[in-house]
């Protein structure tokens, strides 16, 4: 459904080091300073605001990363609060709701983004 999503940044070197280490991987830096992850056909993008105004994050926003098992989401977390981000929300862990069971694992990044990993159980 998505193509393509961008958080702002205040700090993109800190953001990429975070994004580098929550990815298990170097972000693509491009010719306007934008870093770039590619995975099963989507992107997730860091950039410094182009209107130069600071970047924020949206309060309700969320950003969610489906992942292959509940190990692999809380691997996901572990390495983003070792790079640096602040878990939040309920410890990761399945959820039950109208979309049925999950298993989720919140986090801020640096800048304040909220990230989701997200696990669907065979049903």
């Amino acid at each position: 459904m998505f193509s393509h999503i961008m958080v702002g940044s205040n700090d993109v070197d800190q953001s990429k080091k975070f994004y580098d280490s929550l990815f298990e991987r170097p972000g693509n830096v491009d010719d306007k300073g934008r870093v770039a992850y590619r995975r099963s056909g989507s992107v997730f993008m860091i950039s410094k605001p182009i209107n130069g105004e600071p970047a924020s994050h949206s309060n309700g926003g969320t950003i969610g990363f489906n992942l292959e098992s509940p190990e692999a989401v809380d691997a996901w977390h572990q390495r983003g609060v070792d790079a640096g981000g602040k878990s939040c929300e309920d410890p990761p862990g399945y959820r039950e709701n109208a979309y049925g069971k999950l298993y989720l694992a919140y986090l801020r990044d640096p800048d304040g983004n909220k990230l989701c990993g997200l696990h669907r159980p065979e049903q």
